[in-house]
């Protein structure tokens, strides 16, 4: 069973910056794409950024395009979002991912992301004040 536990969120005046970490546990870290999703109160869950288990290949949704890196260590099974220029309409409770994808469609840039699959943390909130 795949367990992801999240850190790192806050609250943090816009412009600022935070880090978030995701520890991955339970399965074999490569065999897995692992990914960022956010949910704002009244709102569905959204992707905003995805790597594959080496760090090589990375995918970011557009409204964070520029502002969001997302990196991956794997040697410690952690993969982190450093979220720079932040705005208030980045508040929202952010959750880790991981979908299983032992054939790397991810590395290849065929991995469609789905608030739908996978397994998933607990969830940090991060709150932007204006």
């Amino acid at each position: 069973q795949v367990q992801l536990v999240e850190s790192g969120g806050g609250l943090v005046q816009s412009g600022g910056s935070l880090r978030l970490s995701c520890v991955f546990s339970g399965r074999t870290f490569r065999n897995y794409a692992l990914g960022w999703f956010r949910q704002a109160p009244g709102k569905e869950r959204v992707f905003v950024a995805g790597i594959n288990w080496s760090g090589s290949t990375t995918m970011y949704a557009d409204s964070v395009k520029g502002r969001f890196t997302i990196s991956s260590d794997s040697d410690k099974n952690t993969v982190f979002l450093q979220m720079d220029s932040l705005k208030p309409e980045d508040t929202a409770v952010y959750y880790c991912n991981a979908y299983y994808d032992p054939e790397g469609r991810m590395e290849a840039g065929g991995l469609e992301w789905s608030a739908g699959a996978g397994y998933w943390g607990q969830g940090t909130q991060v709150t932007v004040s204006s």
